[in-house]
């Protein structure tokens, strides 16, 4: 045989310089998205037409129904969609996944775009050093595309002649003519190879330069294509395995409408394959089965049209897909903890912008978390000793977790910030760091003011009415206080309004001024004792120290939105 381990290594080398441009073209899409692309993903309603839009439009902007499918169960993790609308956007990906093909067919096959992308790439360079960040996402966007065509015409010079090497047809054809059988045996690879690679474009590149080569007839080649349809499901499924139960519900429902589709498409498949040949022929593509220049853009219809199909098929089906879900992955969380993460355990997503979004709603939901901590503390304040024992448990538990949880995101963060990152990304980790410590504060703080009160009922002191509903009055300021600061986290940052979180902390620091100088002079007149003074004292001084604490985090949050 003709064809030495050197020739195959070019042939994966080919392929990998096809796989890095894909991946450099599709992140600096991303970053040249940016908050665009996150607004339209959160944006999205329970109209299920809406959410194939979104699919459909956020997958032909990044080139990545992989990247698509993740960011979408960790927007289900999170609780931002339900389970109905991420599988419409999941359905809307898997057609824009297709655009990949046609470029690739298009410009691949019919255009030399090889000649022109080392200009393209020298004609760019200069934007890969712009101290602008947008220039230089598109210096990396425009490279990217011209690595992706360098690598396609690597691959298509590396495939073996089978002139010279006509025992590699042969092995094939021992498997291509089985009928059925070979249909499924050539899913089945299709789905092994897209495992394998990562990436349904790649696979989707290799199948349509075997085909064109001669390797693979057109039938083959459709089936491979069905093939990278299901291995394509298994990245959203892994980033799954971390998360809640909705989470890995939105990944499998991913996988069941692309099998079933699969399934579908495979019960006709001669009739199907015979209407994309007549179609083809129709739109002056040419017979795929008796033109072999014709079969890469073939191959694109089918693939297109397939998952149209499929899509037009099972929209009007979502909630039942919902339903077998369901019935499938049941419901196993049961009693979670308070403080748990619910964004970052997807992990990493593919650029920092998108990370640091997901890191921002991870941000948002422990400080909810927080204030509904310090709630539970004020509901301790006319608890008896004995039903005080079980709330003051679990508080101390979740001031525990909410320990964790700061190092999670913490380390997190820290992740992130190993990647290459934009000025405003650094600043805006900085002050995503500040934030969670103070929050975290917050946590200590509200411990601190339950201590005071089971302190309080094992030296079985009782709190004469007023100084209870002074107590009660503060409690109601700091609420309205972390309510306030959980509002600026959750918006926009570029959009908080820090005025009612500075009148509410002077608020607290004046009534606090109020009860010291109270408090001093009730000691001095005796109306109640020296250890009632003392936890007193305590709890209001702590309270004071929330109001500094969410303050600090408001503070941190405007620091962040002046680089939106």
């Amino acid at each position: 045989m003709n064809y030495s381990f050197f020739d195959f290594l070019k042939l994966i080398g080919s392929l990998g310089v096809f796989l890095f441009g894909m991946k450099l073209m599709s992140e600096a899409l991303q970053k040249v998205a940016g908050t665009k692309m996150r607004q339209i993903l959160s944006a999205m309603t329970s109209n299920r037409i809406k959410g194939v839009l979104t699919g459909i439009l956020i997958t032909a902007i990044i080139q990545s129904s992989s990247a698509t499918t993740v960011m979408v169960v960790s927007f289900v993790n999170a609780g931002l969609l339900n389970l109905i609308e991420s599988i419409g956007v999941i359905m809307g990906a898997n057609v824009g996944t297709t655009i990949t093909a046609w470029l690739i067919s298009v410009l691949g096959f019919k255009v030399s775009m090889s000649e022109i992308s080392l200009p393209l790439i020298g004609l760019c360079l200069p934007l890969l050093f712009s101290k602008k960040r947008s220039r230089k996402s598109w210096g990396e966007l425009i490279i990217g595309f011209g690595l992706l065509f360098i690598g396609l015409e690597f691959l298509k010079n590396s495939m073996p002649n089978l002139q010279d090497n006509p025992e590699i047809f042969t092995f094939l054809q021992e498997y291509a003519d089985m009928g059925y059988a070979s249909y499924i045996l050539f899913v089945l690879i299709g789905t092994i190879l897209t495992i394998l690679i990562q990436s349904s474009s790649a696979t989707m590149a290799l199948t349509l330069v075997m085909c064109a080569n001669g390797w693979i007839s057109f039938e083959i080649a459709a089936s491979m294509v069905l093939g990278e349809n299901i291995g394509t499901t298994v990245t959203a499924n892994l980033a799954a395995m971390v998360a809640n139960t909705t989470a890995k519900r939105a990944a499998f429902a991913h996988f069941v409408f692309n099998v079933f589709g699969v399934i579908w498409v495979l019960s006709i498949f001669p009739f199907f394959l015979r209407w994309i040949e007549q179609l083809s022929v129709f739109l002056g593509i040419g017979n795929p089965t008796t033109q072999i220049e014709a079969a890469p853009m073939a191959l694109s219809l089918f693939h297109t049209v397939f998952n149209i199909t499929n899509l037009l098929i099972l929209i009007w089906f979502t909630k039942w897909i919902a339903c077998i879900v369901s019935k499938i992955i049941p419901i196993k969380e049961k009693g979670e903890d308070a403080f748990t993460l619910k964004h970052i355990k997807i992990g990493l997503l593919s650029t920092p912008d998108a990370s640091l979004f997901q890191a921002k709603e991870e941000i948002v939901l422990y400080g909810k978390n927080t204030r509904d901590m310090f709630h539970r503390v004020t509901e301790c304040l006319d608890l008896s000793p004995k039903d005080f024992d079980q709330p003051f448990e679990k508080l101390t538990k979740m001031e525990d977790e909410s320990d964790n949880v700061e190092i999670e995101i913490a380390n997190y963060l820290t992740k992130v910030s190993e990647s290459k990152l934009s000025t405003e990304n650094s600043k805006r980790i900085r002050s995503m760091f500040k934030i969670v410590s103070e929050i975290e504060s917050i946590a200590d703080s509200s411990l601190n003011v339950a201590k005071a009160i089971y302190r309080r009922n094992d030296q079985h002191v009782t709190f004469p009415e007023e100084l209870t509903r002074k107590l009660k009055h503060m409690f109601a300021l700091v609420e309205e206080t972390l309510d306030v600061m959980c509002n600026n986290l959750a918006v926009e940052y570029k959009t908080v309004n820090a005025k009612k979180a500075y009148e509410m902390e002077k608020a607290i620091n004046d009534y606090r001024t109020v009860l010291k100088q109270e408090h001093l002079i009730a000691i001095e007149e005796k109306k109640y004792d020296y250890p009632t003074g003392i936890l007193y004292n305590d709890m209001f001084s702590e309270c004071e120290k929330i109001g500094d604490f969410a303050i600090n985090v408001t503070q941190a949050v405007k620091e962040i939105g002046y680089d939106e």
